[in-house]
């Protein structure tokens, strides 16, 4: 096989790169695994203070692995969601959340660890690279987003004087208005095949599950335009009613 011989040396340079790391990781495995409890430990948060998380997250994982019923257990949990977390490995960080829940119920962090539980699964929900391009992103599928709104309002429910608790609630009003979003984007996308009906139920779910949500107008507003398509006339006097209530400014209202 033949390489063009400008590619040869960044194809050489790669695969140095790539054995570089892989060497490397081979000898932080060893490193790690010759250190006690509280070196590896101390180890782990001297890389989460650089900011090297992956590398945190190794020296923890190891540390939980090797001393799961050690003094510094339930903190290494922590510290391992966290890096995890920061890392942006989003299934490892919910699995050792449960675990960390679910063996420790009525541990004083546990509203920390609800609290991670919701952030992870809002970030999960983003698309970085979509939003720096301007991609609307209100169309994707809100699983995660839905997930992270139910683990803030557990937390606010179980946990209320949780430190955590204020940002939960700012958490879930953005979340709120996203689902919303994303509801008003399915009907609209109706409306252009013509799926009146269909459309119009969704702008209904929206007034009654995210009634203090930034999207109500639009709802509204396909409320009355599917209506007035089906000649539904007592539904479209209705919607149009709320709307000059709430929206008198509305260019739908006549």
């Amino acid at each position: 096989m033949k390489i063009n011989r400008c590619i040869a040396p960044l194809l050489i340079s790669v695969l140095l790169t790539v054995t570089g790391c892989s060497s490397s990781s081979k000898e932080d495995q060893v490193m790690n695994a010759n250190l006690g409890a509280q070196a590896l430990y101390d180890k782990a948060r001297q890389s989460m203070a650089n900011g090297n998380f992956a590398a945190a997250a190794a020296s923890l994982s190891a540390l939980d692995s090797r001393f799961p019923f050690g003094p510094l257990s339930h903190q290494v949990q922590l510290d391992l969601v966290y890096s995890y977390y920061k890392s942006g490995k989003v299934d490892q960080t919910l699995a050792t959340i449960d675990r960390f829940i679910r063996l420790n119920p009525n541990h004083a962090d546990v509203d920390y660890a609800f609290y991670m539980r919701g952030l992870t699964n809002m970030e999960a929900d983003n698309n970085l690279f979509q939003e720096l391009v301007g991609i609307d992103t209100t169309d994707r599928d809100p699983s995660k987003s839905k997930q992270a709104f139910d683990d803030f309002r557990r937390l606010i429910q179980q946990y209320p004087d949780s430190k955590y608790a204020a940002d939960a609630r700012q958490r879930m009003v953005f979340i709120k208005n996203r689902l919303a979003s994303y509801e008003i984007s399915i009907a609209r996308f109706y409306m252009r095949r013509e799926a009146f009906i269909a459309a119009a139920n969704r702008g209904r779910y929206v007034l009654e599950y995210y009634p203090d949500s930034d999207q109500v107008q639009q709802a509204l507003e396909i409320m009355v335009s599917c209506y007035e398509q089906l000649e539904l006339t007592e539904l479209r006097d209705n919607a149009m009613k709320t709307l000059k209530l709430n929206f008198p400014d509305s260019e739908f209202i006549s």
